[in-house]
This record gives C-alpha cells, sequence and structure tokens, in this order.
C-alpha cells in the first residue's frame, strides 16, 4: 500500500469533524445559527431548551473543531457559523454520495 492515495492526516481531521457535527444538539445548534447571524450561549440554550452547561459544552465541540467563529463583546460571547468549514463538509459528502 506505499503508492495509497490516502492522507491519513486529513482523513483523521474529516473524521473529527463528521463526528462533531454528528450528534443531534450539535445539528440544532448549526440550524438555529443559520437561521441567526450570531447568538450567545443563554439565547441558544433557551431556544433549544437544554441545560447552560450542556449547550457551553456542544458549542466548545463545534468551536474547537473548527465550525464555529467566537467573538466577545463585553462579557458576552457570541458565536456564528464558519460557513466555509461547514460548506467544505457538506460538499465532501455529497461527491462522495454520486
Amino acid at each position: 500500500m506505499a503508492n495509497s492515495k490516502l492522507d491519513i492526516k486529513k482523513l483523521q481531521s474529516t473524521a473529527i469533524k463528521l463526528r462533531a457535527i454528528a450528534h443531534p444538539i450539535r445539528i440544532a445548534i448549526i440550524s438555529l445559527l443559520e437561521s441567526n447571524a450570531k447568538l450567545n450561549v443563554t439565547d441558544i440554550y433557551q431556544k433549544l431548551g437544554i441545560e447552560q452547561a450542556a449547550t457551553s459544552h456542544h458549542l466548545n465541540i463545534l468551536k474547537n473543531k473548527g465550525l464555529l467563529l467566537s467573538k466577545k463583546e463585553g462579557k458576552q460571547t457570541f458565536y456564528s457559523l464558519k460557513y466555509d468549514s461547514l460548506i467544505k463538509i457538506i460538499e465532501c459528502i455529497e461527491k462522495c454520495s454520486e
């Protein structure tokens, strides 16, 4: 397999990102942020009806995997989608399923 065309590092990176979005709460967060340009933790957990700690946990996963942007405004942190990363994932999956 010395002639393998797979880039294992890229494969691992992609798998990590897929795992990050493959959770119902994280999909709900992405959907919510698609409808709202930016939201803070309070907005998100209230709209989704989940606990603040769970919301923060899921936001951190999405942010750490490069799928969300965060911006401090005063004492609050606002989250928004990192569209380029999400679009690349969707395009990649669509190519694989053709």
